[in-house]
């Protein structure tokens, strides 16, 4: 019996795999014995791409995947192909590429039409089954494929059209500048006011976000950009194009007011209704960009997203031995029709709001603070939950303080929220992905420095999951997924460049050595993998990895930091760590490398344009000689926005670092610890530069001293190498 005869997608472990198991359709998973079959039949392959919590995945599955008519002709004709795209990234990159060069436009479901040995001939996302308007119906789109596929003058056509597209592709996803290009210098400390600037021009300063319609996305990287500039600069514009995006986008619909946690993005530009798929890389991303929004400007608000993303995740997103989960589906099944209908969970009416709260006054406050009306902003005159009156205004309104608008409205979140539980929940996509439980212990291990040391437990139960069940400690290689038992995938370059920031942030909030020696284990599988020294660039695919049509880089910020940015921040940061190892090098090469890049197009590469930052003006090294970081001295930090800050606990006694180098598999102290003991107790160095501050068991001294060092600022203190401070050379 053939491969090609059955749908063998019930012997996946992939939720968004599984969901296509019972359609009619043969579909086959990305692996050899499908390749080989489509190969041996001389049969094109259409591959279709998508994720558990697609809306559009799900419609074409109900109109196309599970129609029989349609199966029948995808079965007779063609190899089909399903991809998750969370689990196989570097498919979805390639033909992804293909699409936007093609059709100018992207998203899922991909869907692609391509040679037996993987060479893309057609490309488009969603189809109707029959004719809508300009699209074509897909049943007619495959019977005409099939067709031409059968007659040899258009199918040489078909081929020659397929090498013109890999050809781009490759062009798009390998490339790097050469020598003709021009060489430039790398960007200097001026370069951050620039792309801040150009940050600033493309800000909605009516809205909030960027861009001046809808959809609106969250771009993290570039609120960082905005945020360290102006800690550089103090140019005022930069703080609140922030200020006006958090504050909108944590007031209207993307923002989850009874639950915590942000739906995918805003379909509009006023940020009023999502996409509502939650994903867990927006948790992981957005939650540090509120912390350092309460760093810089003090607002509580910010620090309660925070917490209440934080908790979201707790409770809704995580396995019960730690890992994160990865999508809750944006679909569930609405009460009233027992249809599934996308946001069925979320919305409300007013009469849902009576049912739920029960005292009238209560519920007018509820209504009115959240903005349910009859008219609702939804479909169906349903209401998307936003903050549409103040609590002042309330209490003006309704002839009480504002303190007992406050407890009122508390109680009426409690039992709405109690009531919203009794609904069928959205489904949740439970594989743990390396890469994002990485951003994910990132941003908790963030959240512990900031806002309560007890985070780190979260980030490191989840670090232990991954370790335990994604990471062979004796081939010293990372598997990309878990589900269920199953770890599979190859692990990518944003697995390991992801989970050793998480594991190198980790260790700053914990002082714990274990957590520094794994985010080096990881950055050196980056060094040895991934690194072209020829080419001088890191791909997304290592390089003893599947070969594609095409080996992809991953540049620019997409859904995810640039896995590119990331290394080549985290290989900086360790550099100082381990001066012997090529971190330096090769974050330096990539940074070269890709130097035009950054400066033409810093707001789509903003995660390279931190570190290029980072390269410029190095770190400010704040090395702690402790048995542990003192609480009052957390405590100080937190409120203390250093964007560039490296925070290392080592230590206090030259004894116990000998032990820690033992763990490291150091043959001497890196200079980041070199002759840094603490003098009568815990003692702090604040170093940048080459230039340190004297030994101090005073933060607050300390803090005086970072002002001085900051880029830009008053040069203060003795010279690294001057032996009275017992500081060598810093690593920037």
């Amino acid at each position: 019996m053939s491969v090609l005869d059955r749908n063998r997608l019930d012997e996946e472990a992939s939720p968004y795999l599984r969901q296509h198991a019972d359609n009619p359709v043969n579909w086959q998973p990305w692996d050899g014995a499908a390749l080989e079959a489509a190969r041996g039949t001389d049969r094109p392959i259409f591959l279709s791409i998508g994720y558990s919590a697609c809306h559009w995945c799900h419609v074409m599955e109900e109109e196309s995947f599970a129609d029989e008519t349609v199966a029948e002709v995808l079965n007779e004709e063609f190899v089909p192909i399903k991809v998750d795209r969370e689990e196989r990234p570097d498919v979805d990159s390639v033909y992804m590429t293909v699409c936007q060069l093609v059709t100018g436009r992207g998203g899922w479901p991909l869907s692609a039409f391509l040679t037996p040995d993987g060479r893309p001939f057609y490309v488009g996302t969603y189809f109707p089954r029959d004719p809508k308007g300009n699209s074509p119906g897909f049943l007619d789109l495959c019977r005409r494929v099939a067709d031409s596929w059968a007659d040899p003058d258009q199918r040489e056509e078909m081929e020659n059209r397929a090498d013109q597209w890999t050809a781009a592709a490759e062009d798009e996803l390998e490339g790097t500048p050469t020598p003709a290009d021009g060489a430039r210098e790398p960007p200097d400390a001026d370069f951050l006011d620039s792309a801040a600037s150009s940050a600033l021009r493309a800000a909605d300063r009516e809205h909030g976000g960027f861009g001046s319609s809808g959809p609106k996305f969250p771009n993290p990287g570039r609120l960082h950009l905005l945020l360290r500039a102006y800690d550089r600069t103090g140019r005022e514009a930069y703080r609140e194009v922030v200020e006006e995006t958090l504050t909108a986008m944590a007031d209207g619909g993307m923002y989850d007011h009874l639950g915590g946690g942000f739906h995918r993005y805003a379909t509009d530009r006023s940020w009023t209704v999502p996409h509502f798929e939650k994903m867990l890389y927006d948790q992981a991303t957005l939650a540090p960009a509120y912390l350092a929004g309460y760093q810089v400007t003090g607002d509580e608000r910010y620090a309660a997203v925070a917490r209440e993303t934080f908790a979201f995740v707790e409770r809704e997103m995580q396995h019960d031995a730690g890992g994160f989960f990865s999508t809750l589906d944006a679909q569930s099944e609405d009460p009233e029709t027992g249809e599934r209908e996308e946001g069925a969970f979320f919305v409300w009416t007013p009469e849902d709001v009576d049912e739920a709260v029960e005292d009238d006054a209560d519920a007018d406050l509820f209504r009115r603070r959240f903005g349910v009306s009859s008219a609702g902003n939804f479909e169906g005159g349903r209401t998307v939950l936003t903050l549409a009156e103040s609590v002042d205004s309330l209490a003006a309104e309704h002839g009480m303080d504002a303190a007992e608008v406050r407890d009122r409205l508390d109680s009426a979140v409690e039992r709405a929220r109690a009531y919203r539980e009794t609904r069928p929940r959205p489904a949740r996509d439970e594989k743990v992905l390396a890469g994002w439980n990485g951003l994910m212990i990132s941003a908790f291990a963030h959240g512990a420095l900031v806002l309560d040391p007890a985070l780190a437990g979260t980030a490191e139960r989840a670090l232990s999951f991954v370790r335990e069940r994604l990471w062979d400690a004796d081939a010293r290689r990372l598997t990309r997924r878990w589900k269920d038992g199953d770890a599979k995938v190859t692990g990518y370059l944003e697995d390991y460049a992801f989970l050793g920031r998480g594991a190198f942030d980790l260790y700053q909030a914990t002082g714990d050595v274990e957590h520094l020696a794994f985010a080096m284990d990881l950055a050196r599988v980056v060094t040895e993998e991934f690194w072209d020294a020829a080419e001088r660039t890191l791909y997304f695919t290592p390089e003893s990895g599947e070969s594609l049509v095409a080996r992809p880089q991953e540049l620019g910020d997409q859904s995810t930091p640039s896995s590119t940015g990331v290394a080549a921040s985290l290989l900086l940061d360790l550099a100082g760590f381990a001066p012997d190892e090529p971190f330096r090098e090769v974050a330096e090469g990539v940074l070269d490398t890709h130097s035009r890049t950054v400066e033409t197009d810093p707001l789509g590469h903003a995660t390279l344009a931190l570190a290029a930052d980072t390269r410029a003006v190095g770190s400010l090294e704040l090395t702690v000689a402790a048995d542990s970081l003192p609480e009052s001295w957390r405590e100080r930090l937190a409120g203390e926005y250093l964007p560039d800050r490296l925070l290392t606990v080592r230590p206090p006694t030259e004894a116990g670092l000998e032990e820690w180098l033992d763990a490291l598999g150091l043959a001497e102290a890196p200079p980041i610890w070199a002759g840094r003991e603490a003098r009568d107790g815990p003692t702090i160095y604040a170093c940048r530069s080459y230039t340190c501050s004297p030994p101090t068991g005073d933060v607050e001294a300390a803090l005086e001293w970072v002002e001085r060092l900051a880029p830009g600022g008053e040069e203060g203190g003795s010279p690294g190498s001057d032996a009275a401070t017992g500081a060598g050379p810093g690593p920037f």
